[in-house]
């Protein structure tokens, strides 16, 4: 009987265990990769396509959903946290190190949009990290925010506010410009106001809203205290830090991590890899053919900085 090509498993942590697909390597490869999703989003938009090529490649993968997200359990749903989602990778990462059959110095990251700042700062404090592919990543907290644009500002740090003091307040992932919501919630009533949204761009509607499966039931608001938090993130700036080869897929048109700071920040990484795909918006890379040219460039990567074939050294 053939291996199954993914398997349901839980990853332990000091809390809620992590809901996550693990996809077997049938050869004799001890190399991994993990993965793991944007802001607010999970490893049902699109991760399990990057899992199945990478399988295909050679490699195991282990695909997670961060605490209060997708299956994972935690409370408020959809929460945003760094320092919990860091924690949350470490316990991925000590996981898929003691999988059979897996060298733990033979690990790789891959992480896109929020997750894709992740990464950085995980390889520049994890010396056994022996590769990274950083996707379109999140590299400056202040570049970011501003890309919703002034007038939406206001709004949006006043739903911060209100959720940081009560708990009580969640605002939409996306929207058209000018469009969005943010959520008061009393007791049972829910009371929408304003019009505001953490990801606006013209573009941000129709290629975010193509990652979610037709019939997934995906939370679209996220706790709002995330935007007071969020220019305070700077995961760019661990580049510098990173010794492990680190390729970074920057999008040339970007409206939610703009390519200039991540640009910058790459320059310092000492085996920094770029790939500047100038037509390709932030959301734009999960599909079709721009996401094949992707998948060839990183399979590429990996072949040389993490081989597959347990002959040749990690």
């Amino acid at each position: 009987m053939a291996a199954p090509s993914r398997i349901n498993v839980q990853i332990p942590t000091s809390q809620a265990p992590l809901s996550s697909w693990l996809y077997p390597c049938t050869s004799r490869s001890q190399s991994a990769i993990i993965l793991a999703h944007g802001l607010g989003a999970t490893k049902e938009l699109k991760l399990s396509s990057y899992a199945a090529e990478f399988q295909k490649a050679g490699y195991t993968c282990i695909v997670f959903d961060y605490r209060c997200n997708g299956e994972t359990a935690g409370q408020p749903r959809a929460l945003v946290d760094w320092q919990m989602q860091q924690e949350d990778w470490r316990s991925a990462i000590a996981y898929t190190r003691q999988l059979d059959g897996i060298d733990p110095d033979c690990v790789a990251l891959f992480g896109t949009s929020f997750s894709g700042g992740h990464v950085i700062q995980l390889a520049a404090e994890d010396s056994r990290i022996r590769a990274v592919i950083s996707q379109c990543p999140f590299t400056d907290g202040v570049r970011s925010s501003l890309t919703v644009g002034l007038k939406a500002l206001p709004g949006l740090i006043w739903a911060g506010v209100r959720d940081s003091l009560f708990g009580d307040t969640s605002v939409n992932l996306v929207g058209a410009p000018g469009e969005g919501k943010f959520i008061l919630q009393y007791a049972r009533v829910m009371l929408t106001c304003c019009l505001v949204a953490l990801m606006n761009a013209p573009d941000v509607l129709k290629t975010f809203r193509g990652l979610v499966p037709e019939g997934y039931a995906f939370q679209e608001e996220v706790p709002a205290r995330l935007v007071l938090r969020l220019p305070f993130l700077k995961p760019g700036s661990y580049a510098s830090k990173v010794q492990c080869p680190i390729f970074f897929a920057v999008c040339g048109t970007d409206s939610v991590a703009p390519a200039g700071p991540t640009l910058s920040y790459a320059k310092t990484a000492p085996k920094g890899v770029v790939e500047l795909y100038d037509e390709l918006g932030h959301f734009e890379i999960y599909y079709g053919d721009a996401f094949q040219k992707a998948m060839c460039h990183y399979v590429k990567f990996l072949q040389v900085n993490l081989p597959t074939d347990p002959a040749r050294s990690c």
